[in-house]
């Protein structure tokens, strides 16, 4: 076990034999994340959320969480970020703890939602559309950055070969950041479509470069409600997916002048909302 795969013998069945062989199969194990903050009382930490993720960026992960609920707002806010509690029997560690300064105020008695999160269905109990207005979200229409179709079609064979545990196991989802001209800026692969997400925006925190209004995201899969608020709150205007769309990512994507791709495989795609940001 690496952490992020694990191998193990498994029997082969064509319709004539069965043979043993030894496969490769991605990692899934709970993460908790915990919030401790020093205005609250005896800093204690509060656990906020339980989500199957695959081991390994777990700060950024617990980060881009934070952030795309509005629980943080900066980098800025936050302390340290530290694995917590004994390794389990593989050596893992399944516990981050966000500590966040001093003069951040954050009522964690207060915190009404608790989170459990699964690799297939993202964030469940999930606010309204509406509910974006009320905690402050705008329109991303001033934001102009045109893609060429060219670069759009290219993305998932380039994110492709940049998924090492994809390629090793056949079980991992992406998440990609990109540029108007192609360069793939970060990828992040997990069980989770949601958590990859996370991971990438995690990422672009820690390194200063929120909000990302220059910048695209492809994920592998499907474009859901949940992922096209992670792309709205991170300031991402244009999301792209393999996959369909649902219904509320679409209602997402075109009350906050986003732009959504979605079945872009095989050098086609179909444009959902925001077609101005797609070149020629």
């Amino acid at each position: 076990m690496t952490g992020s795969s694990l191998a193990i013998d498994i029997s082969k069945v064509d319709d004539k034999t069965r043979t043993t062989a030894r496969d490769c199969i991605a990692v899934e194990e709970p993460l908790e994340i915990q919030l401790s903050s020093a205005t609250a009382s005896g800093s204690a930490a509060k656990s906020i959320s339980i989500t199957m993720r695959t081991p390994g960026d777990d700060g950024e992960l617990a980060l881009g969480f934070l952030l795309t609920e509005g629980i943080i707002r900066s980098a800025d806010q936050v302390a340290s970020v530290t694995h917590t509690g004994p390794d389990d029997e593989d050596g893992l560690q399944n516990t981050i703890r966000v500590e966040l300064q001093a003069d951040v105020d954050v009522a964690l008695d207060k915190l009404e939602r608790h989170f459990y999160t699964t690799s297939s269905c993202g964030v469940c109990g999930k606010a309204s559309l509406d509910a974006l207005h009320v905690s402050g979200q705008e329109s991303l229409g001033q934001h102009t950055t045109t893609f060429p179709r060219d670069v759009i079609i290219a993305l998932p064979d380039r994110v492709r070969l940049l998924q090492p545990l994809f390629s090793a196991t056949g079980g991992l989802h992406a998440a990609a950041i990109f540029t108007a001209d192609g360069e793939i800026v970060i990828v992040k692969e997990d069980v989770g479509r949601h958590n990859a997400t996370d991971k990438v925006i995690g990422a672009l925190l820690i390194s200063g470069r929120l909000p990302g209004n220059k910048f695209g995201l492809l994920v592998s899969g499907r474009a859901s409600f949940e992922l096209m608020q992670k792309a709205l709150v991170a300031g991402i205007p244009f999301l792209a997916a393999v996959g369909a769309p649902s219904s509320l990512a679409v209602q997402t994507a075109r009350k906050f002048d986003m732009t959504l791709v979605g079945f872009l495989r095989d050098s086609t795609f179909n444009i959902y909302a925001g077609a101005a940001r797609i070149g020629n």
